[in-house]
Parts: structure tokens; C-alpha cells; sequence
């Protein structure tokens, strides 16, 4: 058997009797039964994915993927492919919003090479799964060849499973690659079924001018690539990026280890639904960070049967959303397990 294989295989269903006992335990805490809301929901489902009545989350990381796009020479976007580089530096050293953000809730960062279109200095802080210089231009033909398409799900596997050696709770994923909202926006067209117009959106700010061309390269890329919207490898292959098989990996790698992923926007929900195709279970270990400016997400979400924890009109990537959306993980965690109960607290309950 494959990595790939091996590790979904190990994939189980939720633990029912896990989130039975936190359901309980919630309907006994000192407030009126539902009165947190979505907190009582994640606080249940992440009892469900790890298999405890009262998760704790201590350990957090988020994973941020980096990889060039060879379909940004058609000029859908408004930065150069330059920017990546520049942005793994940036990240390197501290600097960028995700570090900024992960710094606040307490979460180590690891970036990881998956593709990007140059050679990057040594750095003991730098994962290096480099697939190669960038993919090819999917305006022009397939992204990458399949065996590219299962090496990056691998690699992604490799990474999470490194992390959960150090000490693992819970896992954002964050993307770096310019070019890469159109690969997504593809994704999603051919696994949703919405159109390349409703799954198109303006990236890093492109013009109206621009915005036309984006849609046509991703309806151009569709025809004449033909993905098959049952086989997450070949999306992948024919109109992806070697980030978004990455995140994949850590999305399948998670929910092996029973582990929550908390998926960030547009790019690391496209790769969730590749995810999903290559591994239909792993669906219920995901948490929707918020719902992204980029327009096809919400068809990525509902797709996913997601609800997204926050709407703040994000579009940066990097795993920002998923930081801040860890944090209310971790709060709803608490709350499941710090509360009194009426009884701890002898406080009277609610009459019959």
C-alpha cells in the first residue's frame, strides 16, 4: 500500500460516544443548555474527533504551504511570482501577519518549500518539500504529473506527522503562492459544479480588466484539461499546486491521528475538497476558520457541509483565519472542561 492509502485507512468516524459524554457534560455546566452555541458545537465535535470527553488544546501549529504557479505567466494576478520567495522570508523572520497572529494564540508556525520557483537558501527554520520550480501553466496544459500530484499529498502527510512527534492538539492550514486563488477557484468549479464565474474571484486585487482574463483562463484550463471531479488526484494534477496537495496531505495526515484541522480560506478549502475525494472521511475533522472575500469559498464550504466560525472579510491566507479561529477552538475547549457543573457548584438547576 501507498503512504497515501496506509494513512487513510486509518481514518475512523467520530467518536459518538466521546461526544455523548461531552453533550452531558455540557448540558450540566452552570448556564442554560445551548446558551454558548456554536462553542458547545465545536467543543462536541473536537470531543468526537480525538476521542476525549474534555480536549485540551495546548499544543497548536499552524502549517503554511508555499508554492508557485505557473499559470500567473497568463496574468491573473496583481504580484509577481517574486512575492513568494520574498513572503517566505518574511515569514522566516517573523514578520509577515500569520507570525503575528500565531504569536497571539500561542501556536508555533511551520513553513514548508513545496514549490517554489527558486532555489531558497539552507534554513534550519524552512521545510523543504520541494516538488518543483513552480507548476506548469494549466492554461497550457496539466499543473503537474500525477506522480507530482501524489508526492505533494505525501509530503503534506510527512509534515504533519513530524509535528505530531513534537507535540500535537490541533493543526491550521495556511497557503503562500501567487497564482494560486486561480487554481483554486478551478478546483472548486470542477468539484462543485458552480461555474468559473461564481468561483472566480480577484485574488490579490486585480482590476476588472484582469478579472475577465481570470475567468477565461480558468474556464480554458477546465476544457482543455478535462479534470475528473471524482478523482481528487487528478484535480489535482491536471489544475492544482503543489501548496494546495500539501495542505491536503496535512488535512488526510490529521484526521489519521485524530487530530482537528482548522482550514483557513479559499486556498486551503480547495485543497479540503481534494482531500475529501482522496479520502471521504477525513471531512469530519475539519473546522472552517472563517468564510473568505473570494467568493467561490462559500461553495467550497457548503460543499464541505462547513460553518464557518468567523466572517470577517479575510483574504490574506497564510493560515491567518485558522490562528484566530484556533483560539476560539481552545476557548470552547475550556469552556467543556473548566466549567462548574450545578452540581460542583451547588447551583440550583432549572425546575422540570
Amino acid at each position: 500500500m501507498s503512504l497515501i492509502e496506509k494513512t487513510v485507512e486509518k481514518i475512523t468516524p467520530l467518536d459518538t460516544a466521546a461526544m455523548n459524554q461531552a453533550q452531558t457534560r455540557q448540558n450540566n455546566l452552570t448556564k442554560p443548555q445551548g446558551s454558548l452555541g456554536a462553542l458547545e458545537e465545536l467543543s462536541i465535535k473536537i470531543a468526537g474527533i480525538t476521542g476525549k470527553e474534555q480536549p485540551k488544546i495546548e499544543s497548536k501549529t499552524i502549517i503554511t504551504m508555499a508554492g508557485d504557479h505557473g499559470v500567473t505567466e497568463a496574468g491573473v494576478s496583481a504580484y509577481p511570482k517574486e512575492v513568494t520567495p520574498q513572503m517566505v522570508f518574511n515569514f522566516l523572520h517573523g514578520g509577515a501577519g500569520i507570525n503575528v497572529l500565531a504569536r497571539h494564540v500561542g501556536a508555533s508556525v511551520v513553513i514548508v518549500d513545496m514549490g517554489v520557483a527558486c532555489d531558497l537558501p539552507d534554513d534550519l527554520r524552512l521545510v523543504n518539500h520541494k516538488i518543483g520550480f513552480g507548476t506548469k501553466n494549466m492554461a497550457c496544459g496539466p499543473a503537474m504529473t500525477r506522480k507530482q500530484a501524489i508526492q505533494s499529498v505525501e509530503a503534506g502527510i510527512y509534515v504533519l506527522e513530524e509535528a505530531v512527534k513534537k507535540g500535537l492538539d490541533i493543526v491550521g492550514t495556511g497557503d503562500m503562492g501567487i497564482g494560486n486563488t486561480t487554481a483554486s477557484a478551478t478546483i472548486t468549479a470542477t468539484v462543485t459544479g458552480i461555474s468559473p464565474f461564481e468561483a472566480t474571484g480577484r485574488g490579490t486585487g486585480i482590476d476588472s480588466e484582469s478579472f475577465e482574463r481570470k475567468v477565461k483562463v480558468v474556464e480554458n484550463a477546465l476544457s482543455l484539461n478535462n479534470p475528473d471531479g471524482s478523482d481528487g488526484l487528478d484535480v489535482l494534477s491536471k489544475v492544482g499546486g503543489f501548496e494546495i496537495g500539501g495542505i491536503a496531505g496535512v488535512i488526510i495526515g490529521a484526521a489519521a491521528n485524530k487530530i482537528p484541522v482548522v482550514i483557513d480560506g479559499y486556498i486551503s478549502g480547495a485543497a479540503a475538497l481534494i482531500a475529501g475525494l482522496i479520502a471521504p472521511r477525513c471531512k469530519d475533522y475539519l473546522i472552517a476558520s472563517h468564510l473568505s472575500v473570494e467568493r467561490g469559498h462559500k461553495a467550497v464550504l457548503d460543499h464541505l457541509k462547513l460553518k464557518p466560525i468567523l466572517d470577517l472579510d479575510l483574504r490574506l491566507g497564510e493560515g491567518t483565519g485558522a490562528a484566530l479561529a484556533i483560539s476560539i477552538a481552545e476557548a470552547a475547549c475550556k469552556i467543556l472542561s473548566e466549567m462548574a457543573t450545578f452540581e460542583e457548584a451547588s447551583v440550583t438547576e432549572k425546575s422540570a
